[in-house]
């Protein structure tokens, strides 16, 4: 595309926080020190998680770059930065969540493929852009459509993107054109994240923000939309990303027999310890970030620290001086949830979390009633073993 290009190598990448975990150089992907993420209510963009299959485009020229959108509308058009920027603005605050987010974990039960994550592939950020219903109203889609005058059902992202998956072909995804054309569903062209202009990493200088869905659907780098009959055939929404039952593996996987994820489970996840810790008995401020997909909200957030025997409710919050209220007015729907609690621990503690969204959705308690091969959706109860400081003292004795 004039204007942004894809390196065919690793030599230009921008630069990174050098406390971010890497869990692969090459195509960069990184996350947050697990502590880091409860710090505060909206990521800094340096600590917010890093996912890419490919070397990372560049802008050479912003006045040359423009977005496609075609397919079946019946008025194709070309728009450039200033044609988005004139449209209204919108700020949504959202959290995006790779489907591999807790992979490393699923990953100890039995082998899956794909990057291993710890806890921290998510993030919270306000997205400024515009949203994706006022720019299809450009190309004669009404407000609210589910399907266009030519048939058109689904709305493809295409990325100026390369990845080997898809054999050196950019990266692409869809969403429903019922979700893309309601406004209430918040989906945006983004060119802002946290009131700055996007860095490359997340997508400079265009990216789609799928408020609720898997971060997968969220592509970056834009460089064109089809309004398409059915949904994307790309590698990403056709052969990855799917959820399939534990009894299936790689001899017996057939890709069709699944529709693609789009949103993601209730989630939670202690951040203040490690899985495995050593700390003092007696009081700890336990804290960590709860979720749900398709704007549902957190109900309720337990935390037990005696395996699951018993619980006690955490307190909720989002930002200073509101309180949350699950599916309130005041709260960010598409955004997390933190939460925190002090409790008394005791020696050789397990501590539990898990959590409830608004339709009474529950974190499934073992990590193995949900594993699947490509190692998704990992939002099984979130165990932390401790290991008391005054035991670990009396062992050396």
């Amino acid at each position: 595309m004039p204007g942004l290009t894809a390196p065919s190598d690793y030599a230009e990448e921008p630069p990174r926080h050098p406390a971010l975990r890497i869990n692969s150089k090459e195509p960069f992907n990184a996350e947050p020190h697990r502590s880091a993420l409860v710090t505060s209510y909206i990521t800094p963009v340096d600590f917010f998680y890093k996912r890419n299959h490919g070397p990372i485009p560049k802008v050479e020229d912003l006045s040359r770059y423009s977005v496609y959108i075609s397919g079946l509308v019946n008025k194709p058009i070309q728009l450039s930065m200033a044609d988005i920027w004139a449209l209204p603005k919108y700020n949504v605050t959202a959290t995006l969540q790779c489907a591999g987010n807790r992979r490393t974990a699923m990953s100890k039960v039995r082998k899956v493929r794909g990057v291993g994550w710890d806890i921290s592939a998510l993030g919270n950020a306000t997205w400024g852009g515009a949203k994706l219903s006022d720019v299809l109203e450009l190309v004669g889609i009404p407000k609210l459509s589910s399907v266009t005058s030519l048939g058109g059902k689904h709305v493809e992202f295409v990325s100026v993107d390369k990845c080997k998956e898809e054999k050196g072909g950019p990266y692409t995804a869809s969403i429903p054109l019922k979700q893309a054309t309601d406004p209430d569903a918040d989906v945006l062209l983004a060119y802002e994240m946290n009131g700055e202009v996007l860095n490359r990493d997340h997508g400079y200088p265009l990216r789609v923000v799928v408020p609720g869905v898997i971060g997968a659907r969220s592509v970056k780098w834009l460089d064109s939309i089809n309004i398409i009959e059915e949904e994307c055939q790309g590698f990403f929404t056709q052969k990855d990303y799917k959820m399939f039952p534990p009894t299936v593996d790689w001899d017996n996987i057939n890709w069709s027999t699944r529709r693609p994820q789009m949103d993601f489970p209730v989630q939670s996840a202690i951040c203040t310890l490690e899985d495995v810790d050593v700390i003092k008995e007696g009081k700890a401020r336990i804290a960590g970030y709860a979720l749900s997909g398709g704007g549902r909200g957190i109900e309720r957030v337990d935390i037990s620290v005696d395996g699951g025997k018993t619980w006690v409710e955490a307190r909720r919050y989002q930002k200073d001086n509101v309180p949350y209220v699950s599916d309130g007015p005041q709260s960010d729907k598409w955004a997390w949830v933190l939460f925190e609690a002090t409790l008394d621990i005791p020696a050789n503690a397990e501590i539990v979390a898990k959590a409830v969204d608004s339709a009474a959705n529950v974190q499934p308690e073992k990590v193995e009633d949900i594993w699947n091969l490509r190692g998704i959706l990992n939002t099984s109860w979130h165990r932390i073993k401790i290991q008391s400081s005054s035991c670990i003292g009396r062992s050396k004795l």
